[in-house]
């Protein structure tokens, strides 16, 4: 999986610190509908 960079400007891979698991971490979650990017 790739992910884009907005501080570098590329894309990058997505390589897990787990396996198989990738945790996000957002500021100011919206609490009344499902979390999107």
């Amino acid at each position: 999986m790739q992910i884009y960079n907005t501080l570098t400007r590329k894309l990058e891979e997505l390589e897990p610190l787990e396996p198989g698991h990738v945790r996000l971490y957002t500021c100011g979650p919206t609490v009344y509908d499902y979390a999107h990017i």
